[in-house]
């Protein structure tokens, strides 16, 4: 049996940013277990690997469900030799001004990017904190940092997500468990589409919201960050390669320009002059 660097789960881990990062991290030499929800994705996945002769296998979890998640967790316990670092990478994306987002879609965008990333971390965190050995990679983002128009739901989670992770990070340092923060930014996946069908409702119905101009406006700069963004889901998993690789790695690490930019103007400039920049690129102004 050919000797791996060390083993590896990801959540979410069979399509964009989390595929990217299992592919790169196989080819790398670690035996990579990526967890999704999705079948046919997985089925894909496991297409490739054999046909690059990777080491990844795939497997079945639901972040929402706690049952999945202690399954799945203890299959790769038994499946590797521990699990040497955790990339709670599975989210979603719901968006919607505040006052037309509907409570249950509010209370979904929680259970996955945040209550299902303290399942899985919750499950893994004993075996890491016994062996006083392992690295936590949490998925954030750039809207983690700022809350863009129709963002209110998918930002709260990601900024709950960095602080949920702060604390985590000092928690464990007694036990040698480092915990890190990734923040990539627009990178074009099918996460992109999932968020356009999970919003289509809301969107459909814009014209007649008093909120039109605002959705119109987020509309627009979402597709201008689209067509700016020249960053691929492989650039966003070289960047956790280094984050898992490094001796002594950062708190956190961003992927594309516009978030290195967002994490400087976000440590010096004032809340107003960054609402300033905000409503500007989304066209937000005063009613005449």
């Amino acid at each position: 049996m050919t000797q791996t660097k060390g083993t590896i789960l990801i959540t979410g881990g069979t399509d964009g940013l989390g595929k990217a990062a299992a592919v790169l991290l196989a080819r790398r030499g670690y035996s990579v277990f990526a967890a999704g929800r999705s079948a046919d994705k997985r089925e894909e996945l496991e297409h490739l690997a054999h046909e690059e002769h990777l080491p990844i296998r795939t497997l079945e979890m639901d972040v929402c469900d706690s049952a999945s998640v202690q399954i799945g967790v203890q299959l790769v316990l038994e499946k590797g030799a521990g699990i040497d670092v955790l990339i709670n990478n599975a989210g979603v994306g719901y968006l919607a001004v505040i006052e037309e987002l509907h409570m249950e879609d509010f209370r979904k965008q929680f259970d996955v990017n945040l209550f299902g990333v303290l399942r899985v971390t919750q499950a893994v965190l004993p075996h890491m904190r016994q062996r006083r050995h392992g690295r936590i990679l949490m998925m954030s983002s750039a809207a983690g940092l700022v809350s863009p128009p129709t963002y209110g739901a998918y930002s709260s989670s990601k900024h709950a997500l960095e602080g949920f992770a702060d604390a985590l990070r000092l928690e464990m340092y007694p036990f040698e468990v480092e915990v890190v923060l990734i923040e990539p930014g627009y990178i074009v996946t099918n996460f992109q589409q999932t968020v356009k069908e999970l919003a289509r409702s809301y969107f459909e119905r814009a014209e007649s919201s008093p909120y039109a101009k605002v959705y119109a406006g987020a509309a627009t700069g979402s597709e201008e960050g689209r067509q700016q963004s020249k960053s691929t889901p492989e650039d966003c998993a070289k960047v956790i390669l280094k984050a898992i690789e490094a001796a002594h790695p950062k708190t956190r690490y961003t992927v594309t320009p516009m978030a290195r930019w967002l994490a400087i103007g976000k440590r010096l400039l004032s809340d107003s002059l960054l609402d300033s920049l905000l409503r500007k690129r989304f066209r937000i102004t005063r009613e005449t």
